[in-house]
């Protein structure tokens, strides 16, 4: 897990009710696919119960975060030597009170499954401690409060509309050298206002399915490993939708022949 690579899909918009999805399986088939990093973006309705917060991306799901943290759980339970890295960030509406609401949902529903900060661990010391969860928290100040959470994951994210440009932010990035510990790159294509006000009837789904095999060509080409133009974890959008799982865990090989 030092110097792999991970594979990812953003949870966000996996749930029904929005109109923006970025995916097109629920949390347990992105699991079941071989997902082990999802990018939980959290907020809280300005207009919901006290305690009720939900996914957003663009839009609020109908799902609430404590039940998919939950279905989480529940999956590594069935899985005792899966690992997978949680990403929670964006908190729009998110009191310090209700910050601190969600860090206790997360130790009740995790409890030892949590791996607490510090140096990035290998698989195998996870697996000797029963811990099969690093939850990533992009908010330092509740992080500093509590050892079960990580700092924010860098993301890599080019925030563009065609995939050319994307990978050329993506290796503009990778000349800069890697980054100590965990990062994501990001091989997610963003509608921007132009794009929306030129393509009102599409959505990022069309947008992005099209342009998934040349994504996945340059995911082919990495390498993973501590080398300073590797890559480490690379998210997708639209799991399922081509072999993207499949091409990450296969990068894994070529350090076995390293």
């Amino acid at each position: 897990m030092r110097t792999g690579c991970r594979h990812c899909a953003r949870c966000s918009g996996t749930c029904p009710s929005t109109s923006s999805p970025s995916q097109v399986l629920g949390v347990t088939e992105q699991l079941d696919a071989g997902v082990r990093y999802l990018d939980l973006r959290i907020a809280h309705r300005h207009d919901g119960s006290e305690k009720n917060l939900h996914f957003v991306h663009m839009v609020y799901t109908t799902a609430l975060v404590e039940d998919t943290l939950t279905e989480i759980s529940e999956w590594l339970e069935s899985h005792p030597r899966e690992v997978v890295i949680l990403a929670c960030r964006d908190f729009e509406g998110m009191t310090d009170g209700l910050h601190e609401y969600l860090v206790t949902c997360i130790r009740n529903i995790f409890g030892d499954m949590l791996c607490p900060r510090g140096e990035v661990p290998t698989l195998n010391q996870m697996w000797s401690r029963g811990q099969q969860v690093i939850l990533s928290y992009e908010e330092d100040s509740v992080v500093s409060r509590h050892a079960e959470l990580w700092p924010g994951i860098p993301y890599w994210w080019g925030d563009q509309v065609k995939p050319q440009e994307l990978i050329c932010y993506l290796e503009s990035m990778k000349s800069y050298g890697r980054p100590d510990g965990l990062f994501v790159a990001g091989i997610n294509l963003t509608e921007n206002l132009a794009y929306v006000l030129g393509h009102p009837t599409e959505s990022l789904r069309k947008m992005t399915l099209p342009s998934l095999p040349y994504l996945r060509a340059w995911v082919r080409e990495q390498c993973p490993g501590p080398g300073a133009q590797c890559t480490n974890i690379i998210a997708g959008d639209f799991i399922g939708a081509d072999t993207f799982v499949g091409d990450v865990i296969r990068l894994n090989e070529k350090l076995l022949r390293c």
